[in-house]
């Protein structure tokens, strides 16, 4: 029997849906009705989600914009609490969502794969273990004791994706962010991808390149106004969505 390493159990995830009052005085004076307000309006970006996936397993989550699929995300990354239900998540978690946060403009390419390795799990004895690799990877050594302010949006991406991808990880999340740098580049993202599933890690790749969507992944789940459509073969799946979503 295979580990079950992300486990939702009818999980719920409601926002809250602020509106302004007319000055503080009408505030509390309303206060009854404003508190209310606030409880009636919310959106719900998650319904009754259930699904488990294995170690090892590459899950796409597909779906238009809106559907729930940064919220899963969130969720299994752990920066989002479910408003009901139950998330489970098992192993270090890494992700390749925004590929410049945590960067400082005013730093070296250098000193922020130190930071952002740090801020990323790892120690600083494993960050500078791997900072060669990262930086032959990035394909940015010229460049990286220079500060990022005077990167491109494309150079600051591959610094990202390359410190990224080289952190240990028992699952990852990918958001989005493999068209980065010229063709040569992507495919060297998606080979190191490959890599990586031949290591038993755990992906779950969200992205509205469908044609990627397939090459990568096993399994997906189509996701519309916050609820699964369908979970299964990744052809299967995204063939329906192109018939009845596009």
């Amino acid at each position: 029997m295979k580990d079950v390493v992300i486990e939702f159990d009818n999980v719920v995830k409601y926002y809250s849906l602020y509106h302004s009052f007319i000055g503080i005085k009408n505030f509390l004076f309303n206060l009854p009705k404003a508190i209310k307000t606030f409880k009636k309006n919310k959106f719900c970006a998650l319904k009754n989600i259930s699904f488990k996936l294995n170690r090892g397993e590459t899950l796409a989550i597909i779906g238009q914009n809106g559907a729930g699929k940064s919220t899963i995300l969130g969720l299994i990354a752990k920066v989002l609490k479910p408003t009901s239900g139950r998330v489970l998540v098992r192993g270090r978690v890494v992700g390749l969502l925004e590929l410049s946060a945590g960067f400082h403009p005013d730093l070296t390419g250098y000193e922020n794969i130190i930071l952002n390795g740090i801020l990323l799990g790892m120690t600083k004895k494993e960050i500078l273990s791997k900072v060669n690799e990262i930086i032959e990877f990035s394909e940015l050594k010229e460049f990286i004791y220079q500060p990022i302010r005077t990167y491109s949006s494309g150079m600051l991406a591959r610094l990202g994706f390359s410190v990224a991808i080289n952190v240990p990880a028992d699952i990852l999340l990918v958001d989005e962010v493999l068209a980065v740098g010229d063709i040569n580049f992507q495919k060297k993202c998606y080979k190191k991808i490959e890599e990586l599933k031949n290591k038993d890690t755990t992906i779950i790749f969200v992205s509205h390149d469908l044609e990627a969507v397939v090459k990568i992944c096993s399994r997906c789940i189509l996701l519309h106004q916050g609820e699964i459509i369908k979970d299964g073969n990744t052809y299967e799946v995204v063939e329906y969505y192109k018939k009845n979503f596009s």
